[in-house]
């Protein structure tokens, strides 16, 4: 956007019963201390722009760069540690019933 946000920006490009694609834009913004996301359904995410770190509940942490991407499974506990403000950080991400879905087209 021509103006960047203060609070992080969720815009779902594509949205379904069983399937959401949404941009998200970052600039600094993380998950509150001691909150988890904890999500019912699959999530892959790509980072665009900028630069990231998430976290997982088993104490792992990966850094992100342009063009690194994540598949996080339902219920895979996970926060965001860190995120560019400049470059703001720029994301893709998918979620569905992501594993299930791939399981079904190989069955067809």
């Amino acid at each position: 956007p021509p103006e960047l946000p203060t609070e992080e920006l969720f815009e779902p490009l594509i949205s379904t019963d069983n399937l959401l694609i949404e941009r998200i834009i970052s600039t600094g913004q993380t998950t509150p201390t001691g909150e988890w996301y904890d999500q019912d359904q699959d999530e892959w995410v790509i980072l665009l722009q900028g630069q990231a770190t998430l976290s997982y509940v088993d104490g792992s942490s990966v850094k992100l760069k342009p063009g690194d991407y994540l598949f996080i499974k339902a219920h895979q506990k996970h926060r965001v540690e860190y995120t560019s403000a400049e470059p703001p950080c720029i994301w893709l991400a998918v979620h569905g019933n992501l594993q299930q879905q791939q399981i079904t087209k190989a069955i067809e």
